[in-house]
């Protein structure tokens, strides 16, 4: 019982999993502080407030609706998503874009793979027994 935990958590895709979620927990946090200490800062500048929570509250039967705080979560989500496009994704891409150009590679050609033995094999003999005469 123990032996087949051990050979579960020994795999590779379940310790590369756990590093993955490790530097996706430390990055979320570096994420967290550039928007909540650059960008919300900024936003606020220019209009005038952090965040939109006391923005369109209405009272519905007793009970409040506060669309501000979806306003405030959506442009969270806008600058987390632009944060990490401009810091993580657009880097990378001019990154494999150096390397491809160092190393000759060209993304648009497409590499003509040869066909498997196998499956020309495979191919020959159903033509054959398609042609064949019964």
């Amino acid at each position: 019982m123990l032996t087949g935990f051990k050979n579960f958590i020994m795999k590779g895709n379940v310790v590369d999993l756990a590093v993955a979620v490790v530097m996706g927990t430390a990055f979320g946090a570096v994420v967290t502080a550039l928007v909540n200490n650059v960008l919300m800062p900024f936003i606020a500048g220019l209009v005038g407030s952090p965040n939109f929570d006391s923005f369109a509250k209405v009272d519905f039967n007793g009970n409040a609706m506060e669309f501000g705080v979806l306003l405030t979560a959506i442009v969270n989500f806008l600058l987390i998503a632009a944060a990490i496009y401009f810091v993580v994704v657009m880097p990378m891409n001019h990154m494999i874009e150096r390397r491809n150009r160092r190393l000759g590679i060209d993304p648009d050609v497409k590499e003509e793979s040869a066909e498997d033995p196998q499956i020309a094999l495979l191919t020959e003999i159903r033509d054959s027994l398609q042609n064949r005469s019964v």
